[in-house]
């Protein structure tokens, strides 16, 4: 279920991908928390549909096989869609798992040895956490596929296109491309998400995931500049 890797990489999921993408290398503070946590919950769905677990009709959520991968975070989600009476949406689950789905990927890369975690307080009173790196090979070797193939136009294997089309339906595009042409970075980005590079199962889980993202991400940006003003 892990992304292939040069030899020396270390095996990640896709939301841990995500969550290093986010994190400032030198602080370990978290950017972009509010598009980055629903992307990295509907990641897990994205891991489960790859893996064969999962199927989405008419946008319910349902389990095709039980089994447990090996790795807790997509194994106890696994375990959540499986015991739901009557099944939900895509974007009920992004919901429901973006808490559990985040802290999940913070406990992989620390246990992993990628980041390392800070505890300090604000202003002397407020507690934090942060997630500096502490190895920053699988980010670097994350943002070489990426370019690659956004940048570049190689041709992606399946986990780097679901990696595409997450961070494409999150809106996270400058958080993977900060310095490139952003028109040209979306429109490679949109190309590759809806191309025809998975199966029919994943592509349908992939395209769900989208439209929640977009709409989660919609609203979170609404409801911020309605605080705001």
């Amino acid at each position: 279920m892990h992304t292939p890797m040069h030899p020396t990489e270390t095996p990640t999921t896709l939301g841990e991908q995500l969550l290093l993408l986010s994190l400032d290398d030198e602080s370990g503070a978290a950017k972009e928390s509010a598009k980055v946590a629903p992307a990295i919950s509907a990641a897990l769905l994205v891991e489960l549909a790859l893996a064969g677990r999962i199927d989405v009709t008419d946008d319910k959520v349902t389990v095709v096989d039980a089994t447990p991968l090996g790795d807790p975070a997509p194994d106890t989600a696994l375990a959540d869609i499986a015991a739901r009476d009557e099944p939900g949406s895509t974007k009920d689950w992004i919901t429901r798992l973006k808490t559990d789905a985040t802290a999940w990927a913070n406990r992989g890369l620390i246990e992993k040895g990628l980041v390392r975690e800070e505890k300090k307080k604000v202003l002397g009173l407020f507690p934090v956490r942060r997630y500096p790196e502490a190895d920053g090979s699988v980010e670097a070797a994350v943002r070489q596929r990426l370019d690659a193939v956004v940048l570049r136009g190689a041709a992606p294997d399946e986990r780097t296109a679901s990696l595409v089309a997450l961070l494409h339906g999150a809106k996270l595009h400058r958080l993977a491309f900060p310095d490139a042409d952003a028109r040209q970075v979306r429109a490679a980005m949109e190309s590759i998400s809806h191309g025809q590079w998975s199966t029919a199962v994943v592509r349908q889980v992939v395209q769900a995931a989208e439209e929640a993202l977009a709409l989660i991400v919609a609203v979170t940006a609404t409801t911020t500049i309605v605080a705001g003003s």
